[in-house]
């Protein structure tokens, strides 16, 4: 088995990885570490938080079972714990079968009045600004008809473990990773007599796609843990990725453990 690690930039996560490699790496192992998403690993091994796992996906893309480690502040994807390595190191090597989850994606399609097309993808949400911290302002549409006109902080769009994220701090729903569906939320919007949104999180099914036509000539994009300013995008066009994440699950926690244990009881 080929293992690639992505880590948090701490002493510490670089100490729990290298005991970790000091355990697997044993006479007659299976298993070889990798540097490179071109050496095509079986698992990648995310050392640290959540923001660690999302630059693992990032790296490395769809092909591999992820594995989080948790040396970082919440957590939510990881499973293991640095005083777990030989539980960890054990049903590796007793090549123990593990459950591979499958979580889907926000696939975005940002197009420029140019007439450019940038296609993208998030394993949490994409969440889009004004570049200039004042008003956003943006038609949504919904599978071509249009639905309102927004005009606020910010829109989120997140896929169902994403919900967990940005979405849940703006008071969306909580989403099952077995749901395909995609969530658009709004932060913070201007609702009085002269404007008017939904003022709630949609819920949209892996069939539907949401239109964000922009009407600021700078807009804040951000993706996962990547973000920038990006100037004269014309619209962004969101739906159900067509490809979804493996995690290698050896333990049995359910997502709504995750949620209870990040959420409730730490």
């Amino acid at each position: 088995m080929k293992i690639a690690t992505v880590l948090r930039k701490d002493d510490y996560t670089r100490e729990v990885c290298r005991q970790l490699r000091e355990k697997l790496l044993q006479p007659d192992c299976p298993f070889r570490f990798v540097e490179s998403p071109e050496e095509k690993p079986d698992m990648v091994l995310s050392i640290g938080g959540d923001g660690t796992l999302l630059e693992a996906v990032h790296q490395y893309g769809f092909e591999p079972a992820y594995v989080g480690i948790h040396t970082g502040h919440l957590g939510f994807y990881a499973d293991w714990h640095p005083d777990e390595l030989d539980e960890f190191v054990q049903v590796l090597t007793q090549r123990t079968e593990p459950v591979i989850v499958e979580y889907p994606t926000v696939q975005c399609r940002i197009h420029t009045k140019q007439g450019i097309t940038y296609d993208k993808w998030a394993l949490n949400e994409l969440v889009i600004r004004n570049a200039l911290l004042s008003t956003l302002v943006a038609c949504v549409y919904i599978n071509g008809d249009e639905f309102e006109t927004f005009r606020g902080d910010g829109l989120i769009v997140s896929s169902p473990s994403g919900s967990t994220a940005y979405n849940k701090a703006v008071n969306g729903a909580l989403v099952h990773p077995s749901i395909e569906a995609i969530q658009l939320s709004e932060i913070a919007s201007i609702n009085n007599q002269a404007y008017r949104t939904v003022n709630s999180s949609l819920v949209l099914p892996n069939h539907h796609e949401v239109e964000l036509i922009v009407m600021n000539p700078e807009i804040m994009i951000g993706l996962d843990r990547e973000q920038g300013v990006w100037k004269d995008v014309r619209s962004i066009t969101c739906r159900v990725g067509g490809e979804k994440v493996k995690f290698a699950r050896y333990k049995k926690l359910t997502f709504w453990s995750r949620v209870r244990k990040s959420f409730i009881t730490g």
